[in-house]
């Protein structure tokens, strides 16, 4: 029984010798970040305008 208890311990021990320990923990605040759009023409939707940039391959075809 001593022996198992050793074999666990030494294996613990190589494997915190070749891998160490893990990274630290990333906070979620961390990970993110907050950006204000800038507004403008090509920010906002336009409903009535948005035909002018409507693309279809069939129409382009010709079919």
């Amino acid at each position: 029984m001593n022996k198992e208890l050793t074999s666990d311990v030494d294996d613990a021990a190589a494997r915190h010798a070749r891998f160490g320990r893990l990274p630290e923990r990333i906070r979620f605040e961390s990970m993110t970040e907050e950006v204000q759009q800038g507004g403008g023409v090509n920010a906002s939707y336009n409903p009535e305008g948005s035909w002018k940039y409507y693309s279809c391959l069939a129409l382009d075809l010709g079919l």
